[in-house]
């Protein structure tokens, strides 16, 4: 009975553990075919963007495939289009190379001119202050012009005064300095004539008075203490005609130099100074 009654216990047991584990499989089933269901339905939510997607790729990408046919048609048609420039780009450039050397060397020409304008600017610049400074020594040198333009007035009167005055005074010291001269001349001339008469004189009567050595000696001795004093006076009288020759000439020499100051030609005088030789030189 106990072998029967938990036989049909475990029965029991079994079958609410079979029923259980039916019922726990079912619902896990039944979750497995949700979860499947909604995996399904995200793939195929996937599935359909990416297919979307990539049909929209392949869409844009034929449109683009075509658009750059058409861009790469275009493109031939601008390179043609370019080539025949180009080939008329390279005549021009063939034509434009010597007038290119030529405005290379005319650019080269105006950079030296520019740099020579830079220097030549600064050359004005400064001949511009220099030429205020020399205005301004200009309008000075006017007012001194002017200055020495009444001073030049003034001098010329005193030079005219100065050359009738002079003029008189060469006329007179000419005058006076030859007659002196002829008469210094003719006192020498005299006096050597008369020393040499005496001279021979003295000579006879040396020779005629047969006088002892003593006497001759002391004749001789008054007679050169006669002769150097004659001498002394011979020189006195050169001394003094040659002070007088010099003075003459030495104010002939400044006369000169004062009409070659003055601008007035020596030929101006109407008469040619003379100049005496210095005796003795």
């Amino acid at each position: 009975e106990m072998e029967a009654k938990y036989t049909r216990k475990m029965q029991a047991l079994r079958d609410e553990l079979d029923l259980r584990r039916k019922t726990e499989i079912h619902e896990l089933e039944e979750r497995k075919n949700t979860q499947i269901s909604e995996l399904i339905g995200n793939h195929e939510g996937a599935f359909g963007a990416i297919k979307n997607y990539y049909n929209d790729i392949t869409a844009k990408n034929l449109t683009l495939i075509n658009l750059l046919k058409e861009q790469v048609e275009e493109l031939k048609k601008k390179e043609a289009v370019l080539e025949k420039e180009k080939a008329d780009v390279v005549r021009e450039n063939k034509g434009l190379t010597e007038p290119l050397h030529e405005a290379q060397e005319l650019v080269a020409e105006l950079q030296r001119k520019l740099v020579n304008y830079y220097r030549d600017k600064e050359a004005l610049m400064n001949s511009k202050a220099h030429l205020k400074i020399a205005q301004k020594e200009l309008k000075d040198l006017k007012w001194e012009h002017e200055v020495l333009e009444q001073r030049f007035s003034q001098v010329q009167e005193e030079r005219d005064d100065l050359y009738q005055n002079f003029t008189r005074a060469i006329n007179e010291v000419q005058q006076k300095t030859g007659y002196k001269n002829l008469l210094l001349e003719r006192k020498l001339h005299g006096l050597l004539t008369l020393l040499e008469q005496k001279e021979v004189e003295l000579s006879e009567v040396l020779a005629a008075s047969n006088l002892d050595p003593s006497a001759l000696s002391l004749v001789t001795h008054k007679l050169e203490d006669v002769l150097s004093s004659k001498n002394a006076t011979i020189h006195d009288l050169q001394i003094q005609l040659a002070r007088v020759c010099k003075a003459h000439n030495d104010m002939l020499q400044t006369f000169e130099a004062k009409l070659t100051a003055f601008g007035i030609p020596l030929d101006n005088l109407g008469f040619q100074p003379l100049s005496f030789p210095i005796p003795g030189q």
